[in-house]
């Protein structure tokens, strides 16, 4: 076929993504250590997608280690650098110390991308990234996901965008304040969090 230069019309070319930003991945300091002393001394983040009559939703989460509260969150249409700068303005509070904050990503393209860096850098936030297709060094995130959508995507008809929205809202209030967890002694994270501060 290539001597005779014919081309088949089956099989599209694949197209191949080359990331246009480089070197930007920081190393692995969280190295699967899940467990913090304080509130507000690791966080992890990612996005998850949802599709509700082919049309797409993203949601993405800072959840703090200390007691798997879901500090702050955006839900967007665009996957985009936007929705991930809102979610940590969302999960910061003036009142909170950061000073020794370290957050922990996936390899994502937005999460490299020089917004969200200085940003963090602005904040003296520090980065750390998963090892390259391992989301187990991010599985805190990834099983609070598999939680909202096993509770509550997978066990009822959501037609809507705006059901899918309040859906996820109403979970997030939930897990934050009324969910128990046995790893908290039996307490939701924020009584938790509230019982000990």
């Amino acid at each position: 076929m290539k001597e005779l230069h014919i081309i088949c019309k089956v099989r599209k070319r694949k197209y191949r993504y080359i990331s246009q930003i480089t070197n930007k991945i920081v190393p692995n300091i969280l190295n699967r250590n899940f467990k913090s002393d304080k509130p507000n001394k690791m966080w992890v983040t990612d996005v998850t997608e949802f599709r509700v009559n082919r049309k797409r939703l993203y949601l993405s989460v800072i959840q703090d280690l200390y007691n798997g509260e879901i500090k702050g969150y955006q839900i967007s249409r665009n996957q985009n650098q936007q929705m991930i700068l809102l979610s940590i303005k969302k999960a910061t509070n003036p009142n909170d110390d950061l000073s020794d904050l370290l957050i922990h990503s996936d390899q994502g393209i937005i999460y490299q991308t020089p917004k969200y860096r200085n940003y963090l850098k602005k904040s003296s936030i520090r980065q750390s990234m998963s090892r390259q297709g391992n989301c187990y060094d991010n599985a805190v995130v990834e099983s609070f996901f598999g939680s909202l959508k096993c509770e509550t995507i997978y066990l009822q008809k959501v037609r809507t965008l705006k059901d899918l929205i309040k859906t996820i809202d109403d979970y997030i209030y939930f897990y934050n304040n009324d969910r128990i967890k046995l790893t908290l002694g039996g307490y939701s994270p924020v009584q938790y969090r509230l019982m000990n501060s």
